[in-house]
């Protein structure tokens, strides 16, 4: 039997399970607290970007008025 060919004896798959509604709102809670986390995670990445920038400035103008041109 080549994989054109379905066995009558075997269910096509779905691809969304049916799923009960207590199910359901377990998943949609599921996906507004993994939405919620990757937010919070990008605030954080950029805050923190921010501030190594901020130091990585500040770094350079305190090195470029100390040291006498050569």
């Amino acid at each position: 039997m080549t994989a054109a060919v379905r066995s009558r004896s075997i269910a096509a798959m779905t691809d969304s399970p049916d799923l009960t509604p207590a199910k359901r709102l377990e998943h949609a809670a599921r996906e507004e607290r993994l939405a919620r986390a990757l937010r919070d995670n990008l605030r954080r990445r950029k805050q923190q970007a921010r501030a190594k920038e901020a130091r990585a400035a500040e770094i350079r103008a305190d090195s470029s008025g100390d040291e006498p041109p050569a």
